[in-house]
């Protein structure tokens, strides 16, 4: 299995689409994954998606409440009178 070929700037603004500017912004900064070649930089694809996916899962709260009821939704209590 021969690896897949490295990933421009441009490559990877289309399949994040977003613009060009705005990847290498975010590769000046440190935020995108790369490789650099001397004065060039380049993205592995399977990188990219990996970063993609964890950015995904960061945005995902964890369920670790219990769901509200209606006794826990501040809702009117039993047998309690409106006014």
């Amino acid at each position: 299995m021969s690896p897949r070929p490295l990933l421009t700037a441009e490559e990877v603004a289309a399949m994040l689409g977003m613009g060009t500017d705005w990847v290498y912004a975010e590769t000046r900064a440190g935020r995108i994954p790369h490789v650099r070649l001397g004065r060039y930089r380049r993205y592995r694809a399977e990188t990219i998606e990996q970063w993609i996916a964890d950015l995904e899962a960061a945005t995902v709260a964890p369920t670790t409440k219990r769901p509200r009821t209606a006794s826990t939704a501040g809702g009117m209590a039993q047998g309690e009178a409106t006014p």
